[in-house]
């Protein structure tokens, strides 16, 4: 039986945002038109994670508004506030707060608005699904939006402002202890592969991902974010390398820089943890690079379980893993 299959498991844990005292922060600005439009500006830059959708979700639901109603103006220098690379996992747990900070100012000044219109309590209303409620009441006062016009007819300020500082202190010179990070998220993978001890082949099966993801905001969005870390992590295993003389780089195109296709990457099964994590948006964290980290060594662990044979340098290409198959076979350590 040339093709053997085998199981590996990998856990990581991973420090979200930059921590060690680097500057770590997000800010949001967000103005109401007066039909009850709304646009938000931030510094974001969504490359395909979706945290546009995250900002549009965590403002709908603090100023207790519909998303359909709330534009994101995102990464415009001449129009949107600084909130700093989206890199570290950081861009929900960081800017998802300061978002949230400037919707819970501007929804408290809809509230006040509401409460002059209505000559109630300003703590005796809320706002839900663009409506103003006694709380706990299921009939609307009035809109959210005839709230909006009355506050441009007074020439009241419908605009509002976040600011959120997630910076870390640094850890101890001496010690190298303290508190690196805000948080942490975690994850584990297990990788289920096919060994060829032929050819030295390598096919991945199946990939089960649980990932720590504080409180799924989207769970489609977390979802994907999982599976596309884990083909990233995939492609570290097996595929991609960049190959150096000197300092010089050989792997100039990617032509010569494999990646994996839809025919190489397999079913990925996610199961996302959620635990609350307070100092994200409604206890969420980031999940992107978490769901990459533990996929290598997950496909590592199960090609040593499969032929029973270490791969200690990345990617495992079937040269590698055949080699090293041969090598145990000439130590004797190879179980035909």
């Amino acid at each position: 039986m040339t093709k053997r299959r085998g199981l590996g498991i990998g856990s990581m844990y991973y420090g979200i945002g930059y921590g060690f005292s680097r500057a770590d922060i997000g800010s949001a600005y967000i103005e109401m038109a007066e039909d009850g439009t709304t646009t938000v500006y931030s510094g974001a830059c969504d490359m395909g994670q979706g945290v546009m959708t995250i900002i549009s979700q965590v403002s709908a639901e603090v100023m207790g508004i519909n998303p359909d109603m709330i534009r994101v103006v995102a990464a415009d220098t001449g129009s949107t506030p600084d909130a700093g690379p989206t890199s570290g996992s950081r861009a929900t747990f960081v800017q998802g707060v300061a978002v949230q900070k400037a919707g819970e100012d501007l929804r408290d000044q809809i509230l006040q608005m509401a409460a002059e219109m209505l000559h109630a309590k300003k703590d005796d209303i809320e706002a839900r699904e663009a409506q103003i409620y006694k709380i706990g009441a299921e009939t609307p006062l009035l809109s959210v939006a005839k709230v909006a016009g009355e506050m441009h007819r007074l020439g009241r300020r419908c605009t509002s402002w976040g600011w959120h500082d997630n910076t870390t202190s640094d850890v101890d010179p001496e010690t190298s202890q303290g508190d690196a990070y805000a948080t942490y998220g975690w994850a584990t993978q297990v990788a289920e592969v096919e060994v060829d001890t032929e050819t030295g082949h390598v096919k991945v099966l199946r990939i089960i991902s649980a990932t720590d993801a504080g409180k799924a905001i989207n769970p489609v969005a977390v979802e994907g974010q999982i599976q596309g870390g884990a083909a990233m992590g995939l492609g570290y295993a097996l595929y991609e390398q960049h190959v150096l003389d000197k300092g010089i780089p050989l792997t100039r195109s990617l032509a010569f820089y494999p990646v994996p296709t839809s025919m190489d990457v397999p079913e990925i099964e996610c199961e996302i943890v959620e635990v609350y994590d307070p100092k994200g948006p409604f206890g969420a964290k980031g999940v992107a690079e978490p769901a990459t980290i533990p996929t290598t060594p997950a496909i590592l662990n199960a090609i040593f379980d499969a032929v029973g044979v270490r791969i200690t340098e990345t990617p495992a290409t079937p040269e590698r893993v055949y080699f090293a198959i041969q090598e145990a076979k000439a130590r004797g350590d190879f179980v035909e």
